[in-house]
């Protein structure tokens, strides 16, 4: 099982890397919309719908509703497949976006630290179904802009660093440490103590980062430390939900691995935010 696990996350990661540092920006974009589409099919297992009918229909709202977010930011153009965009046209409209993502993930901590008397808000399948739009477009909305920027595929990687380190961090401290409970009706093996861990390798991260580039070290504090708060929200979240739904994982498409969501839950946080931040920067990291 760990030679699997591992085979699929060398394979996974090779596909993500070729189609980051190869692909221009719309088809960058295109990618990662296939990724959510994947996502959205999971979770509209993770809404509770149970037949083919109701979970295709799911399926192409999201897509839909990703066509419109591309229309809006001008990635795609009506009569055209693939148009160069000027990052200073759509930057607000991104960010008017990446608001409303973010906005969203505050009312999901309060879901998440509620649960599980909050499910009472959300727990119907439409309502979960619902969920799962601000879950994912607005990821695939921060994964687009930050490619859009200079050194747009080094800041995408930088978020993926983050969330790792978060993940690192925090297995290792909190296996070690953990004593107290982070949300233990929602993910009884977080801790407070491993939470602390992960954030503290990022510090550590961000000082590395610091040391090997011309940055300032407040300015990448300033994107690190939040994309790693959020990055365990994001975890949580799905955590919560499957837990509602009674089930371990999103799919069993990623051998060793569970589904795309059980991949891509800390990202579908850590992206918009990680975006926000350097939105409203008026110089970008990079």
């Amino acid at each position: 099982m760990l030679k699997l696990r591992i085979l699929t996350a060398c394979v996974l990661a090779t596909v993500f890397l070729l189609a980051l540092f190869f692909l221009p920006l719309p088809l960058f974009s295109a990618f990662i919309a296939t990724i959510v589409l994947i996502g959205a099919w999971e979770w509209s297992n993770l809404s509770g719908f149970k037949s083919l009918a109701a979970r295709v229909a799911y399926l192409l709202a999201q897509a839909i509703a990703l066509g419109i977010a591309a229309l809006y930011v001008g990635i795609v153009q009506l009569g055209t497949i693939i148009e160069p965009i000027d990052a200073a046209q759509v930057s607000s409209r991104y960010t008017q976006l990446l608001l409303v993502g973010c906005t969203w993930w505050a009312l999901a901590l309060l879901w998440v630290q509620g649960y599980p008397s909050s499910s009472v808000l959300w727990a119907k399948p439409l309502l979960r179904a619902l969920m799962g739009f601000f879950v994912l477009v607005p990821a695939w909305v921060g994964f687009s802009y930050v490619r859009l920027q200079v050194d747009g595929a080094w800041l995408v990687l930088m978020i993926v660093a983050v969330v790792a380190s978060a993940d690192i961090g925090g297995y290792f401290i909190g296996r070690r440490f953990g004593r107290r409970k982070l949300a233990a009706q929602v993910s009884p093996g977080k801790t407070w103590e491993g939470f602390a861990g992960g954030v503290g390798a990022n510090i550590l991260f961000s000082v590395a980062l610091w040391l090997l580039t011309d940055n300032a070290l407040l300015a990448i504090l300033a994107l690190v430390i939040p994309t790693s708060l959020i990055s365990v929200l994001g975890d949580l979240l799905e955590s919560m939900v499957k837990r509602e739904r009674g089930i371990k994982d999103s799919s069993a498409l990623l051998p060793g691995h569970g589904g795309v969501m059980d991949r891509m839950d800390s990202l579908t946080a850590a992206a918009p935010v990680f975006a926000l931040v350097l939105a409203m920067s008026q110089t970008p990291v990079g």
